[in-house]
């Protein structure tokens, strides 16, 4: 799953409940929690999401990264 994201960067999904299917995730930066949800999602919205917030911080958004 991380074979697609940029050097240096790793997503972690991991269950809040899983009886009801709802997962958050991290995203790591160079080993350092760079972001993480706020909200349960299903598995594959909450790596899609993650993944998001790879893109925005390496495409260098304004609105990206850390809030």
């Amino acid at each position: 799953m991380t074979n697609d994201l940029p050097r240096g960067y790793a997503i972690e999904v991991y269950p809040l409940d899983p009886s009801m299917g709802h997962f958050g995730w991290k995203v790591h930066k160079y080993g350092k929690l760079y972001q993480r949800s706020d909200h349960a999602h299903p598995a594959e919205k909450a790596y899609a999401k993650a993944l998001a917030a790879v893109e925005r911080d390496t495409r260098g958004d304004a609105q990206g990264g850390r809030r």
